[in-house]
């Protein structure tokens, strides 16, 4: 893939930009290469939901986004709406196979979001990386390439503490924390703090929490409020003020390969994540517009669920 200049900025052109080209907002700085990654070892507590609809909402307020997916269920990549099925190329090309990265990059139906996408030979992955040489640096040493040309690069990590999380640790400056409004998602936090810790001494000097996200709080349960404030004892200001709600509009919009923003713009997934776009913008000092977060944006105190509802929308 070779790259285009447009204003300030560079996006990447080419036979893998498989989206028409789109205008991006230009927000007069250059882009910075942020790289996150977002971990839990445990299931089902919102990290592809996060990772899909937190790049979704930066890149509507005018950023330019790089989302990896680092997962061999490859929710990530559906969910942006690529077809796995489709895929000439996918991370797994560049992890075990050495592809430059440039070559997978695939432009997604949302403005200003490119994507690296992952298919089931990752599942393998981990294996074959065993033997390599320098195994826990190679998504660093391939996104360095490209990260410049991006605002915020997120990877999507699989649920577990393995290979492919390690390298995505490794690559990244800080690490984002989903955690799920129930007792069980307290149990093996230490585990991931510990792994988190290790690879700082290691592999990764400069990594450090970034954030802790509370995922599908249901304010009408006086556990999501223990849950929570037992978290905020432990994490302190680390913790986003944005909670995300439970929503039966966030559980739909991936079988429509959409982002919430999307799918389901009036909804209160859909104002949770673009609330916390901008805290999460705000706190790492990327400047960023109002696009479509003006026109839906809610405080962080009133992304709740309907009393009288079921959870959803």
């Amino acid at each position: 893939m070779s790259w285009e200049r447009t204003g300030a900025r560079l996006r990447p052109i080419g036979p893998s930009s498989s989206q028409p080209q789109k205008p991006y907002t230009e927000m007069g700085s250059p882009p910075t290469g942020n790289t996150f990654a977002i971990v839990n070892q445990k299931g089902g507590v919102g990290k592809t939901t996060t990772a899909v609809n937190l790049s979704a909402a930066l890149a509507s307020l005018g950023r330019i986004i790089l989302l990896v997916d680092l997962d061999p269920q490859g929710n990530s990549t559906s969910g942006v709406g690529i077809s796995k099925t489709g895929l000439r190329m996918s991370v797994y090309d560049v992890l075990i196979g050495g592809d430059p990265i440039d070559h997978v990059i695939q432009r997604t139906a949302t403005a200003g979001l490119d994507l690296v996408p992952s298919d089931v030979r990752l599942a393998g992955a981990e294996v074959e990386l065993t033997a390599t040489i320098a195994r826990e640096n190679r998504l660093k040493a391939a996104l360095r390439t490209v990260r410049n040309h991006y605002d915020v690069v997120l990877i999507d990590c699989p649920p577990s503490l393995g290979l492919l999380t390690i390298n995505a640790l490794t690559a990244a400056d800080a690490c984002l924390i989903p955690l799920q409004c129930e007792y069980y998602a307290l149990e093996g936090l230490s585990s991931l703090v510990t792994t988190i810790d290790l690879v700082r001494r290691h592999l990764n000097t400069g990594l450090e929490v970034s954030g802790v996200l509370l995922t599908m709080a249901d304010p009408r349960t006086k556990l999501s409020d223990q849950v929570a404030t037992e978290v905020r004892n432990h994490f302190g200001s680390k913790v986003f003020e944005t909670v995300v709600p439970r929503s039966v509009r966030l559980a739909e919009a991936p079988s429509y390969g959409q982002p919430i923003i999307a799918y389901a713009p009036g909804s209160r997934g859909a104002a949770a994540y673009l609330t916390l776009a901008g805290e999460f913008a705000d706190r790492i000092g990327l400047p960023h517009g109002s696009n479509l977060g003006a026109a839906v944006q809610v405080p962080a105190s009133a992304a709740g669920v309907d009393p009288n509802g079921d959870g959803g929308d």
